[in-house]
């Protein structure tokens, strides 16, 4: 990231007062997640990489599941929707002795780099402009404002698209959204906004031509179109998503991990990995996931909310539900999935069983099909697994129950009580052969 000592003290301004209609949603569009957290989340702490002295958040009315996302940053209400620049002014008492830089920014654009915000402060220490847009150059800018640069090299106007001339439309300088400001000359220029458009609304991009009527300059910062995409559809959410995943997937890599097929593992943006891991194709890896060293995802495998250390194999076909913890060594096998539960180091669940509310010990080993029974119908129940003992294949475990250390359980038993450490533990039916009744049942049925 750029060094930033030098710069200004700086503001970070986030509006998320949007209703996004176009959603179709009773979530608000910036909750919406991408790689697993909300699109607000990831701009503040963009914002918060930048190491401003203020981060505020304008919210709309009732916006209480937007302001605890958004905690423990302060949010101010813009009473009614009229425009960007009436949503900035809704700021102005926490801001209003402010002395430095100010950056406006959308909640609905969470693929904006905090290294793009330091160089937006760069441009203008070293231009003095009073104002500095993002912009971008897309291969087609039809439905983007247009930047209107002036014969100094200065920006003198943002057009909208629907407003350009003929001469304006064949532009490709685009406007990013992303504003920043000399907080000294932000609270004038918005007295002097006026709401005489078709929406009747202040907006923010008419300080770039009430910068140059007050004798200031405004400058453009091109940055890359990924950055400045804005969300306002379940399209354009999976357009981000996808821009996201390779992202993240680009700096795992870099960072020690091995992708057999990047294009189909899927992150989260609060992943966090060690070196010399190997993830095989089509693994899904939620929130709140910590991967150390030399672990192994083996291929379809679907994880959130774990913690997995180091040297440790998962799946193929694993599911790891949340609060779990797969310990140094351990396996977990095909078609296992592991909830709430502490997975020793050294400890095996090879193929087909539910471990759930369970603690199982250091180098255990839990059998094929095996369950533990976590559920009696009102409460979730703790199994405790000693180390080294040995569940045989098909057991139910009914918790709570407790298994000792070193001691095994014969296939096919249903546990119901606790098993000593070293005992050997049967619960199933005496078995008995009956000679001949099988020739004789399927001569029966031959004759029907």
């Amino acid at each position: 990231m750029t060094e930033n000592a030098h710069l200004p003290p700086l503001a970070c301004v986030v509006l998320a007062a949007g209703l996004g209609t176009r959603m179709k949603s009773e979530l608000p569009k910036v909750l919406h997640p991408v790689a697993g957290i909300p699109m607000l989340t990831h701009v503040l702490n963009v914002c918060k990489e930048t190491k401003p002295e203020h981060i505020v958040v304008v919210v709309g009315p009732d916006a209480s599941e937007i302001e605890k996302v958004a905690a423990p940053y302060r949010c101010f209400v813009q009473q009614k929707p009229l425009g960007t620049g009436d949503a900035v002014k809704a700021v102005r008492k926490a801001l209003v002795d402010f002395a430095g830089d100010v950056i406006v920014l959308f909640g609905d654009g969470p693929l904006i780099r905090p290294e793009s915000l330091l160089l937006m402060q760069e441009h203008r220490r070293k231009t003095g402009a009073a104002v500095v847009v993002a912009g971008f150059t897309p291969d087609n800018p039809a439905s983007y404002g247009r930047l209107i640069i002036d014969e100094t090299g200065n920006l003198s106007e943002i057009v909208e698209a629907s407003e350009t001339t003929p001469e304006q439309n064949a532009i490709r300088l685009c406007n990013g959204g992303v504003m920043l400001f000399d907080s000294g000359k932000l609270w004038p220029m918005l007295d002097q906004l006026r709401d005489d458009n078709a929406k009747q609304e202040f907006f923010l991009t008419d300080c770039v031509a009430l910068a140059q009527q007050n004798g200031e300059a405004s400058v453009v910062l091109i940055i890359s179109e990924d950055e400045v995409l804005g969300i306002n559809t379940r399209v354009e959410l999976a357009q981000a998503e996808k821009l996201m995943q390779q992202r993240l997937r680009k700096k795992a890599m870099l960072g020690g991990v091995t992708m057999i097929d990047p294009d189909s593992v899927f992150l989260s943006a609060d992943t966090r990995f060690g070196r010399d891991i190997v993830i095989a194709p089509h693994v899904i890896i939620g929130p709140g996931v910590e991967i150390a060293d030399k672990v192994e995802i083996r291929a379809f495998t679907h994880i959130e909310h774990v913690r997995i250390e180091s040297e440790a194999i998962v799946g193929p076909f694993a599911r790891i539900r949340p609060h779990s913890h797969i310990g140094a060594q351990a396996h977990i096998g095909n078609f296992v999935e592991i909830k709430n539960s502490v997975i020793n180091p050294g400890a095996k669940v090879n193929h087909l069983s539910y471990v759930g509310d369970s603690d199982v010990g250091t180098k255990a080993n839990i059998g094929a099909g095996t369950i533990t029974a976590n559920y009696d119908g009102f409460n979730k129940n703790h199994t405790d697994i000693g180390a080294g003992a040995s569940i045989g294949s098909n057991v139910v475990l009914v918790a709570p129950v407790k298994v000792g250390d070193g001691a095994q359980v014969a296939a096919g038993s249903v546990i119901t009580k606790e098993v000593p450490p070293d005992a050997l533990a049967f619960a199933r039916a005496k078995q008995e052969n009956k000679a001949g009744w099988a020739a004789r049942l399927r001569a029966n049925k031959a004759k029907k």
